[in-house]
């Protein structure tokens, strides 16, 4: 087939884009610094893709592709530590470019790969999140405590710190959160 052919020979390409777009957002996406990192000319960039807005729509797509395999993986943790944890660490590019996503969120494609992104993860995690934080009781509770989660999350990361070590004092802090919510509305009722 014409089409997957062309997709395997453009795949370099977009791979160094999604890593670019990952450590420094749209900014980042520089025909010059990606050929150079798939060792092709620039003009090899335009066989594949007519400019670079139709090579961001690829990426996009890319990371919506990522994020249904990434969920389904999600959706087969038993519990956050370890099997979460690791999904996440393993899920570190795709992660850091989300968060880019969400920080240039006034782009409408942007915007809206990140809500789908989002909600990819929310479907896969929803029921290990309300047992985990003890809320299967109250699922709409738990989906708005996880959006908030979710948004704090994406301004916290970096590259540097997205390791298994500060995920686990993350979860570990939001655990002791949740349960400080609960005694207080123990105390108050």
């Amino acid at each position: 087939n014409f089409n997957t052919m062309k997709e395997d020979l453009a795949r370099p390409w977009i791979i160094a884009g999604y890593s670019l777009f990952a450590k420094e957002g749209p900014r980042g996406l520089k025909i010059e610094v990606m050929a150079g990192l798939v060792k092709k000319s620039k003009s090899s960039f335009y066989h594949y893709f007519a400019d670079l807005e139709v090579f961001t729509e690829d990426l996009l797509r890319y990371h919506l592709a990522r994020a249904r395999e990434i969920a389904a993986r999600e959706r087969a943790c038993q519990s956050i530590v370890p099997d979460l944890l690791n999904v996440l660490v393993d899920s570190k590019p795709d992660l850091l470019f989300n968060r880019q996503l969400r920080i240039y969120r006034d782009v409408p494609a942007f915007n809206k790969c990140f809500e789908q992104s989002n909600i990819e993860a929310s479907n896969a995690l929803m029921d290990l999140w309300m047992a985990e934080v003890g809320l299967t009781d109250h699922k709409k509770l738990a989906s708005q405590l996880f959006i908030l989660v979710m948004d704090n999350f994406y301004l916290q990361i970096s590259e540097k710190n997205l390791t298994y070590e500060w995920l686990l004092s993350y979860f570990s802090k939001l655990g002791t959160l949740v349960a400080e919510m609960k005694k207080s509305e123990v105390a108050s009722s």
